[in-house]
This record gives C-alpha cells, structure tokens and sequence, in this order.
C-alpha cells in the first residue's frame, strides 16, 4: 500500500529544495530525452535502475507479505489438527542451527534450570 504525504517544505533551506521555474517546454524535452535513453540520469542518478531497484523491492515485499499469510494458515491448521504452535515453531528454530550450536544451548538451559533449582 503506497501512502502519499504532503510534506511542508517552507523551513527546508533554498540548497536542498532550490526554487526553479518550470519551462513546460523543456520539461517536455525533458521527458522526450528520458524516453530516448533508458540510463538516463537525473541529478547523477540513473532513473530507470532506480525505478527497477525500487520495483524489484516491491514485488518482493509482496511475496512476503503473501508467504507470510501461507505460514499463517499452516500454523492454524496445525493447531485445529492438535499440535502445539510453539513447540513447533520451537523445532523449525532449532532445524536451521548446527547440532553443536543445539548442544550448547541444551547444556546451558540445564545448568541455568539447575541454578534455579529446576
């Protein structure tokens, strides 16, 4: 979802917005020469990467939101199905470490469950 604000650019210093007086037919060569050149630079940036850039980003922040919105589901039915969530999500953690990594934190749960009397 794209939010747009308007921004109050009146106490921003005349160097970072400098005031400039748009000539519609230079806007339109403008406009004209970016069409013709697809690395067109405006300011030193090249336009058309940065719009794929931000694209790309975009897309990808989509399959995630979706892929999150997967995961959901499976955790519901897991739970419908009479699984424990959290035990679970527990194991899916422990998958993505290393069998000694598992080691040390198991060895270290133990002497903190010890120390409390546990």
């Amino acid at each position: 979802m794209i939010h747009a604000h308007a921004h109050n650019t009146t106490n921003v210093p005349s160097a970072v917005f400098p005031r400039v007086d748009v000539n519609p037919d230079a806007a339109a060569a403008s406009r004209a020469r970016q069409a013709a050149d697809p690395d067109s630079n405006v300011g030193g940036i090249a336009v058309d990467r940065l719009r794929s850039v931000i694209e790309r980003v975009e897309r990808l922040e989509e399959e995630r939101s979706a892929l999150a919105g997967d995961i959901k589901d499976i955790f519901s039915e897991a739970k419908s199905a009479g699984f424990d969530v959290a035990t679970i999500k527990s194991i899916i953690r422990l998958r993505k470490k290393e069998p000694n990594e598992i080691e040390e934190q198991e060895t270290l749960l133990d002497v903190y469950r010890h120390a409390l009397g546990m």
